[in-house]
C-alpha cells in the first residue's frame, strides 16, 4: 500500500491528516528526532508471531516490547518478533519496516499499546523511510479498532 492508496483510505473516510517529510532514518527514535516529534507520539509498528499468527503490535517509539506482558495479555503460549522473510511481501508497496499501524488493510489483528492509546494525536510511517502521517488516535481508533492491551515499558531517553 504505497503512500497514496494510504491517504485515499483516510480521505474516503473523511479523516482529517499531515504528512510529515523528513530525511530518511530507519528506527523510530530517529524517526521521532528527525521530524521533531516526541518519542511517545510515534508510533512504531511491529509484527509478532504470536502462537504461529502474525499481527500487529503498535507502541509508542520510545517504548519496547514486554513479550512476557504480551504473552500473558494474548492468552498464548508462543510469542516472538516475527522474522523479516516471513511479512517483507506482506506489504505491498511499503518498505520493510515502514508499514503503516493500519492492520485491518492487510488482514492482521492490531494491538495498541496502553500507553499509545492516551495520545491525542499519533504519527506513524507512510510505507516509506521518509514520510510520516500524523492523525488523531481517535481516528485512527475508529477505522483500524485496535485491541488495547498493556505490553510496552518505555525505554530510558
Amino acid at each position: 500500500m504505497p503512500l497514496k492508496k494510504l491517504t485515499d483510505y483516510l480521505d474516503e473516510n473523511n479523516v482529517k491528516y499531515v504528512i510529515l517529510k523528513h530525511s530518511p532514518a530507519f528506527t523510530a527514535q530517529e524517526i521521532a528526532a528527525s521530524a521533531h516529534i516526541k518519542g511517545k507520539e510515534l508510533a512504531k509498528t511491529v509484527v509478532i508471531k504470536a502462537n504461529g499468527k502474525m499481527i500487529m503490535a503498535v507502541l509508542p517509539a520510545s517504548y519496547k516490547i514486554d513479550f512476557d506482558q504480551l504473552q500473558e495479555a494474548l492468552d498464548i503460549e508462543k510469542v516472538r518478533l516475527a522474522y523479516e522473510p516471513e511479512f517483507k511481501d506482506k506489504f505491498p508497496g511499503c518498505e520493510v519496516g515502514a508499514m503503516p499501524p493500519f492492520g485491518n488493510l492487510y488482514g492482521y489483528e492490531v494491538y495498541v499499546a496502553e500507553s499509545l492509546a492516551d495520545d491525542e494525536e499519533i504519527a506513524f510511517n507512510a510505507c516509506n523511510h521518509t514520510d510520516l502521517i500524523k492523525m488523531a488516535y481517535k481516528d485512527f481508533e475508529t477505522l483500524v479498532k485496535p485491541k488495547v492491551i498493556r505490553f510496552s515499558f518505555q525505554t530510558k531517553a
